[in-house]
């Protein structure tokens, strides 16, 4: 069976001018080709998912806008009452291209692919450590997480 999408409550480092409406979170997951979740300037930006139940990540989609994206993204988990640990780390292509990650690591045609490991957890954090853009900021178009209820 194909991987599942889950909705869960997220929260975000910043938003741009704080202008919610227009760059907010829920834009991340929307779907929307025209609506995005900006960052404010900064030079550590994140994201985090609480899942309602445990999960098995096992592949991230992500669509940043060129000259907005970043070089180093580190993904952090852990099962509810523990600390945030290291799963993996990723660099992305500076582009607007969709970037999906797999266990195991395949090629394709128009779609950067990097492996993270498949994790069980109850939290994901995703922190966007190097901006390719001069004042920190982030822009994502689509932020996928795909896998399994446990």
């Amino acid at each position: 069976t194909p991987p599942r999408r889950w909705r869960c409550p997220r929260r975000v480092s910043s938003v741009l001018n704080r202008d919610v409406k227009q760059f907010g979170k829920q834009h991340l997951f929307d779907g929307s080709e025209e609506t995005c979740w900006n960052s404010d300037q900064g030079t550590s930006q994140w994201v985090t998912l609480d899942f309602p139940r445990p999960v098995k990540v096992s592949q991230l989609h992500i669509q940043f806008q060129g000259g907005f994206s970043s070089r180093l993204c580190t993904l952090e988990g852990c099962r509810t009452g523990e600390e945030l640990v290291k799963i993996s780390e990723l660099y992305p292509q500076d582009s607007h291209a969709m970037q999906i990650s797999f266990p195991r690591l395949r090629t394709g045609r128009g779609v950067h692919r990097f492996q993270v490991q498949e994790t069980e957890l109850d939290k994901l954090k995703i922190t966007f450590g190097s901006s390719t853009d001069f004042f920190g900021r982030i822009v994502v178009y689509h932020l996928g997480v795909l896998g399994e209820r446990l």
